[in-house]
């Protein structure tokens, strides 16, 4: 059984998004100057079985990672190479290039979640997908969150967040590359 591992880039004045719905905060913090990170980025997903993704998140990970303008990112093959879960009420379809289509889920969350999680044989990662991810907490189904903290306040965009409190147990701070913070969090130390 896997468990689900939630990962958000956030700005130091604590928005996940800016006013545009992008990360260009995130920006300069990725690709060469930020190799150490692209490192701990590729430790990550080679130790997923899957990933999920809201549909924002799929239309914008769909144009890029199984294109030919992947092909210089470290993480790529290992991304590319993960089963693929959307979570949309307006694609019937996902496809992934050439790559194949990804599971499609417009149902009950929390009981695909539970039945992926069940399925399979590695963790399942999440990156982004503010929407899933507010819901994938308030259900409980977090069993670890990752925040990385970019050193960059944009003033105003949008936040990422349970709907209701919800207590953190630090497990492990790193600073990547002088610049980034991640803090991994255990929400389900016993589950």
């Amino acid at each position: 059984m896997g468990r689900l591992i939630v990962q958000e880039t956030i700005s130091a004045d604590g928005f996940a998004a800016d006013p545009e719905g992008t990360t260009s905060f995130m920006e300069p913090f990725i690709g060469g100057s930020a190799e150490g990170f692209a490192r701990s980025q590729l430790e990550l997903i080679e130790g997923l079985d899957g990933m999920l993704m809201g549909a924002r998140t799929y239309e914008g990970f769909s144009s890029f990672w199984p294109t030919e303008a992947s092909a210089g990112e470290m993480v790529a093959p290992a991304l590319n190479s993960l089963r693929r879960y959307v979570f949309s009420h307006s694609h019937s379809e996902a496809p992934w290039g050439e790559l194949g289509d990804c599971e499609v889920f417009s149902g009950d969350t929390g009981e695909a979640i539970r039945r992926i999680k069940a399925e399979s044989d590695g963790d399942i990662g999440c990156w982004g997908s503010l929407t899933l991810v507010r819901e994938l907490l308030d259900l409980g189904e977090v069993d670890e969150l990752r925040i990385v903290v970019a050193p960059s306040m944009i003033g105003q965009g949008r936040r990422f967040g349970s709907g209701s409190p919800l207590q953190l147990a630090l497990k492990k701070a790193v600073t990547h590359d002088d610049a980034l913070v991640e803090m991994i969090y255990d929400l389900n130390p016993t589950g």
